[in-house]
């Protein structure tokens, strides 16, 4: 099967590119089936959680972010949350919301608005903001990352109760076998960071997961928001909400560029075409 899918995607290279009529992106299902937008919306409107898994820099990912969640809103209420915001600027974010609060009021807080804020997420959630729509800041606060990356997770354990409610409970659960982050160790062997590299990415997978299962509500489709390497291969944030809140079902979507040699696995594979130009 997964010989089948690189097939697909190296074949996906010269089809996205090369055709009388070019095509943006292309969708592959969970089998390396390829297959229509149209189906991936029926699929996210029978799921509670839908992790949209995107390439941070790919305006195709944004532009396929603003229609999902345009029909998943059509269909019914939806909340949306996004890696893009941690979870000290909830409150500012509310304000900006509520038209009470400017953008350079949510830049002022913690390490403030990415770099790409403007040109790719701020679209939706203005379009969220016009629709009445909630937008979550599920992230962590990037200073606990750093503090995970010197100290583990034990380095948390001091944190004031303020500070420890901006992030799930602990003590976090974590394994370390599973092949996301063992990859990610692989990267640093015996190296600075060593174990605790994969720890500070195990802590963001888990504060998104812990505010996405929080901020849940009966009736209400969830739409995140967050690089693919959070949610791809059913780990990352994927794992710790099957511990969060495992009676939730959660569709995953993953993103590759045509002209990648690897790929991501997800419920949906979304293509891009390499050849588009990148955000930053």
């Amino acid at each position: 099967m997964l010989l089948r899918l690189l097939l697909l995607l190296m074949l996906t290279t010269t089809t996205l590119a090369g055709q009388s009529h070019p095509t943006a992106y292309q969708l592959y299902s969970k089998k390396g089936k390829q297959t229509k937008y149209k189906k991936l919306v029926k699929a996210a409107l029978q799921a509670d959680i839908i992790l949209f898994g995107e390439t941070h820099n790919d305006p195709i990912c944004h532009w396929l972010q603003n229609h999902l969640a345009r029909d998943l809103g059509a269909a019914g209420p939806i909340t949306i949350g996004m890696e893009m915001f941690e979870s000290d600027q909830q409150a500012v974010l509310d304000q900006y919301l509520a038209s009470t609060a400017e953008l350079k009021d949510i830049d002022a807080v913690g390490e403030g608005l990415w770099g790409n804020f403007k040109t790719d997420y701020q679209p939706l959630v203005d379009w969220a903001q016009s629709e009445g729509i909630p937008v979550i800041a599920t992230n962590t606060p990037r200073k606990y990352a750093r503090i995970v990356f010197k100290e583990g997770f034990a380095g948390l354990d001091t944190l004031a109760d303020t500070e420890q409610a901006l992030l799930p409970p602990l003590p976090v659960p974590y394994d370390a076998t599973l092949p996301g982050y063992v990859r990610m160790l692989e990267m640093m062997p015996g190296g600075h960071g060593g174990e605790t590299f994969p720890m500070a990415q195990a802590i963001k997978d888990a504060t998104m997961a812990h505010f996405i299962a929080a901020n849940k509500a009966a009736g209400r489709r969830f739409l995140h928001v967050n690089g693919s390497y959070h949610s791809d291969d059913f780990e990352g944030i994927s794992w710790y909400l099957q511990r969060y809140a495992p009676e939730l079902k959660i569709l995953t979507i993953s993103t590759v560029e045509a002209a990648d040699a690897g790929s991501g696995k997800g419920n949906f594979l979304l293509v891009t075409d390499g050849l588009m130009g990148k955000s930053y």
